[in-house]
């Protein structure tokens, strides 16, 4: 199989702080990932003055405040999207975003990125996703807290739309920060595959890696894990996110795992040829057999190695 992408997503988590977050971009790369996302938005275009802060947004930052004037501190301006996509090349690490809204899907084109990031929220974004389809390069979208019969419509948007279905990757995720493990759902993957024959990929909010990991083990081609240089930052996403040093074991072991996966042919491997002459039995004298003599349980048994009469 083809190796899995891995996306580092930063977000938010660089807290408005441009050094922040070209740090987020080094460490994203010293961790092996293949990109590293943000999110592009306008807090005047994206949300309300007195929209609540989501329930994991308050028990996160420790901090009551409209979702505007969280999002209003986060926001990065199109000059930065710019400094970040040079300071990726720097250190060799693909450039993503996510866009939120219209305007956004017509700046990230400008930034000339190998995918269009749709995240759970513009699912049912009709106008949205029409734009989107139009976007000329491959999408990545996003399925949290959406249905079955929401994912189908999305997708037939897409394509009606302009997109070729080939270039529409699907990432299962559920949509909570950090999510419990019992919500996941992982042989969903197998569902969204079974259903779409798209490539099919994970966005993973849980705590650790082994999920993430699990995953890839179940077909996931696409893994998108939260960053951050450190959990006890303030900031939504910080808690629900992998420090530099776990991201990298977790890339380390999506890579064993893809390298352990194979084809699914059964093949006995050269190590195992040489090893069943040690581990298997061979037909062997038990005592001294004379000319004529029958063959009995009495004077033949079954011993190592397994090299023959």
């Amino acid at each position: 199989m083809a190796e899995t992408i891995v996306i580092a997503e930063a977000g938010v988590n660089h807290n408005g702080d441009m050094k922040m977050a070209k740090e987020l971009i080094e460490a994203s790369a010293m961790a092996g990932a293949d990109y590293v996302k943000f999110q592009s938005f306008k807090a005047d275009s994206l949300v309300t003055k007195n929209a609540e802060q989501a329930k994991y947004q308050k028990e996160n930052t420790k901090k009551i405040e409209s979702q505007f004037n969280m999002l209003k501190k986060l926001e990065l301006s199109n000059a930065n999207h710019f400094e970040l996509l040079s300071e990726c090349s720097k250190f060799n690490i693909g450039f993503l975003t996510s866009a939120f809204d219209n305007d956004g899907i017509n700046f990230i084109k400008t930034l000339n990125v190998d995918f269009l990031k749709i995240p759970s929220g513009e699912i049912t974004n009709l106008p949205y996703l029409k734009l989107a389809a139009t976007f000329e390069k491959p999408l990545i979208l996003s399925t949290g807290m959406s249905t079955l019969a929401e994912i189908d419509r999305a997708i037939n948007i897409l394509k009606k739309y302009g997109n070729d279905r080939r270039d529409i990757n699907i990432l299962h995720c559920v949509t909570e920060y950090p999510a419990p493990k019992e919500s996941i759902n992982l042989n969903f993957i197998n569902t969204l595959k079974k259903c779409f024959g798209l490539t099919v990929g994970y966005s993973d909010h849980t705590l650790g890696i082994e999920i993430a990991v699990a995953a890839v083990a179940l077909g996931a081609e696409i893994i998108e894990k939260h960053i951050t240089l450190d959990n006890n930052l303030k900031g939504p996403d910080h808690k629900a996110s992998l420090n530099p040093q776990e991201f990298k074991t977790m890339v380390n072991a999506i890579r064993n795992v893809e390298i352990s996966l194979g084809s699914g042919i059964k093949k006995v491997t050269d190590i195992e040829i040489e090893n069943a002459k040690v581990a298997r039995k061979s037909l062997v004298a038990k005592k001294k057999i004379m000319r004529g003599e029958f063959f009995t349980k009495e004077n033949i048994a079954i011993k190592r190695p397994g090299t023959g009469i």
